[in-house]
């Protein structure tokens, strides 16, 4: 007698749960069920194309779902999930905390890895106070370091971040950014900035806190959440000098610039600054929780064994990731695609300038490019338009584009595109912007 196999019958997927289960504190940028991505895509379960110009706010710089980088991802995840730092040594890891040696110019470096931008800062200040025995920190307003209780103390780039939570850690100073499209005496260009940011720092030191007190000054080389301020070509350099003058270490806040974003490997590198400890995460392994800090050698040693750690950090599938990522970064040339198709991206936003004139100012290195919006005919012609710059990202979005804002009043539109995009892709942005513009009254 023979048996046959009942028929296959398909089964519907369960429908997905309501919205409402995600806690309002996580803000929207969208609405969508995302099913997968492809380099610069997202693709939502009902098959909707969208450009992804937020990168997850930076992170994804390889493009979504490489596939090198996945094949690395799954070939360890079959192997080793999880291997602690303190109970073993892994490959991948052991292989990444040797190529960062020679990530950045200089050194020589030594890596510390840990899985957010927030517990890389963390990490920075807690070095950097054990090596210089100094208790307080400096940083720069409209600066954005992260969301712990240090980080938030260290970060004024919009109160939304900070405002609800103090008190705040003590000892943390901050002094004036040059903001050159917003200086009191007028925008003017930062080639020919008339800023007195290194007054304002001599103040501090001379109103808050003795320099020889101060064990570290911490700066995003071009700011993000405070409004992609590229700073005056001068500025860093002098930094440098200042900070080593009083023996202050400076910290790179690298966590949105880094792995190629501006058009160099790090931003620091558009300047020719060492910094004494660098901040990575974010676009470091392509979307798995993945961070640290570069510092050099002789800093690093000033930490005792078991004074500083955390159970998943240079988790073992992150490093493959990163390994895969610096890989592709580096054979498929994303840092050179980064600086040409950020030049196109920039002269088609001046380009607009022209016939919208709501955009107040276009700036940027790599593809980290924004627009700060403002009322022309108000005031001085600088008064920010949060407003507008919500309906031109909604407008964006009804085409399907996805930008995000940032700027202390949020009225910046931020675009971070994947390293992996294409002129054409650039070209079709640029398109759906000036659609936008037109369609919000820019």
């Amino acid at each position: 007698m023979t048996t046959s196999n009942p028929p296959a019958t398909s089964v519907a997927p369960a429908p997905l749960p309501d919205h409402a289960v995600v806690p309002a504190v996580w803000s929207r940028i969208t609405n969508l069920d995302i099913d997968r991505g492809e380099g610069s895509w997202l693709i939502t379960r009902d098959g909707q194309r969208y450009l992804d110009y937020s990168s997850g706010i930076g992170v994804t710089n390889t493009g979504h779902a490489h596939p090198r980088v996945a094949a690395a991802i799954a070939a360890q995840a079959g192997k080793l999930l999880h291997g602690q730092q303190n109970i073993m040594y892994h490959e991948p890891g052991l292989r990444l905390y040797d190529r960062l040696r020679s990530a950045l110019p200089g050194g020589p470096w030594q890596a510390f890895l840990s899985n957010s931008g927030s517990e890389a800062v963390e990490a920075s200040v807690k070095l950097a106070r054990v090596a210089t025995g100094r208790p307080a920190v400096m940083a720069f307003r409209y600066g954005y370091h992260g969301r712990t209780a240090q980080t938030m103390a260290l970060t004024t780039a919009k109160d939304v971040y900070r405002a609800a939570f103090e008190p705040l850690p003590g000892s943390v100073y901050h002094t004036p950014y040059p903001y050159c499209y917003r200086a009191s005496g007028g925008a003017h260009s930062p080639d020919a900035c008339t800023c007195d940011w290194e007054a304002q720092l001599d103040l501090t030191f001379h109103q808050f806190i003795y320099p020889d007190q101060v064990a570290a000054i911490i700066i995003e080389p071009i700011l993000g959440e405070g409004g992609y301020i590229v700073p005056p070509p001068g500025f860093l350099p002098r930094l440098r000098e200042i900070t080593r003058q009083h023996g202050i270490l400076l910290i790179a806040d690298e966590v949105q610039t880094g792995f190629g974003r501006t058009g160099e490997m790090f931003a620091v590198q558009h300047w020719g600054v060492e910094p004494d400890i660098l901040v990575m995460a974010k676009g470091i392994a392509s979307g798995l929780p993945l961070s640290g800090i570069m510092a050099r050698a002789d800093l690093m040693a000033a930490w005792k064994p078991g004074t500083h750690g955390g159970t998943y950090g240079g988790n073992v599938v992150s490093c493959a990731a990163a390994n895969a990522t610096l890989d592709v970064i580096q054979e498929e040339g994303l840092v050179a695609n980064a600086r040409d198709r950020g030049a196109e991206f920039l002269a088609g936003l001046h380009a607009l300038t022209t016939t919208h004139p709501a955009i107040g100012d276009v700036r940027g290195l790599g593809l980290m490019v924004a627009m700060e919006l403002v009322k022309p005919r108000v005031g001085d012609g600088r008064v920010p338009d949060p407003e507008l710059t919500r309906r031109i990202q909604a407008e964006a979005l009804s085409r399907n584009l996805i930008v995000l804002t940032a700027g202390t009043y949020a009225n910046v539109i931020r675009i971070i595109p994947p390293l992996v995009t294409t002129a054409a892709e650039v070209d079709l942005a640029l398109s759906i912007l000036d659609e936008s513009l037109s369609a919000a009254g820019a």
